[in-house]
């Protein structure tokens, strides 16, 4: 599954190309194809999302309070918390395979976070990238809440470095694979940003889910 290596280097050299990472994710397959079909996850109503098509410039209180908060150094997240809703889950180092897609955590382990380990480490300065599945065939996933997170709700990542990074959820959009916005859900970053995407969009026993849930947040605290 994972590398075993620490990201120890600086975001600038770890992050690859937002196309990249996107066909990585992206191309063609999303993180399920043939899942359990009992509970339908729930999907971002319009008023989660960012108020234009544009991921909008961080301004105002809210960002002085976030640049308030000092980036961590890289240290790998061990654990994966969002309070809203139920997720507290232990979390694995992803890759990429032989095609350059990244692999999703083990799908007979649905209660597993994952994280890109050759990007940004969360808490570090840039764009973090957390995924995991919405459902699988033996059950729901550990992401399959995620379109009911609000804006303003909290995201926590506990790291090898035992401190806690925590994040406040700025947007929560959904995304058709072939209109996916790579360079703003990709797009490097001078904040400490987290990206947590799993599947969404509907689905069709053909093609799977048809596109992807996408939550925005920045760092807004250390513990």
């Amino acid at each position: 599954m994972g590398t075993g290596r620490k990201t120890s280097a600086s975001p600038q050299s770890t992050t690859p190309s937002a196309k990249f990472l996107t066909c990585a994710l992206m191309a063609g397959v999303v993180l399920v194809m043939s899942a359990a079909r009992d509970e339908q996850p729930p999907q971002p109503s319009a008023a989660q999302a960012f108020s234009t098509s544009a991921r909008p410039a961080h301004s105002g209180t809210a960002a002085a309070a976030r640049r308030a908060v000092p980036p961590l150094p890289p240290s790998d997240p061990v654990w994966l918390r969002i309070p809203a809703i139920g997720v507290d889950a232990p979390m694995t180092r992803l890759d990429l395979d032989a095609r350059g897609k990244l692999r999703p955590p083990p799908a007979d382990k649905p209660g597993l976070a994952g994280w890109y380990g050759d990007g940004t480490a969360p808490g570090s300065v840039g764009t973090a990238i957390t995924t995991g599945h919405v459902d699988t065939p033996t059950g729901l996933g550990v992401l399959h809440g995620l379109g009911a997170l609000a804006k303003g709700e909290t995201i926590e990542i506990r790291r090898e470095d035992r401190r806690v990074a925590v994040f406040a959820v700025d947007a929560v959009e959904v995304y058709d694979k072939k209109e996916f916005p790579d360079d703003k859900v990709y797009g490097s970053s001078d904040l400490p940003e987290l990206r947590v995407i799993t599947c969404g969009g509907g689905y069709t026993k053909r093609t799977g889910y048809r596109g992807n849930i996408v939550v925005y947040a920045t760092l807004t605290a250390v513990k």
